[in-house]
């Protein structure tokens, strides 16, 4: 595996997040990101729920007027306005 396992890379990167941020720093730092998770989930909670509310109304098929029978659709008037 060559010089160094993952472990050791594991190991490395803590090392190097120490000396740069120091030791008042990290806790902040994972709070942050815990706080930041938290939020994520919460987001991803609230949109999973609201998409399935939405999925649960079915909207109402449209209603035919009162003076049209059922199953029979108006006329268009594709040509009113045109200066024949």
């Amino acid at each position: 595996m060559g010089v160094l396992a993952p472990w050791h890379w594991v190991v490395l990167i803590v090392v190097i997040f120490l000396i740069i941020f120091g030791g008042r720093l990290l806790p902040r730092l994972g709070r942050s990101l815990g706080q930041s998770i938290t939020g994520v989930k919460k987001g991803l909670k609230e949109g999973s729920e609201e998409f399935k509310s939405a999925m649960a109304e079915e909207p109402e098929p449209p209603k035919p007027a009162a003076d049209e029978p059922e199953g029979v659709e108006a006329p268009k008037n594709e040509g009113a306005g045109k200066g024949l």
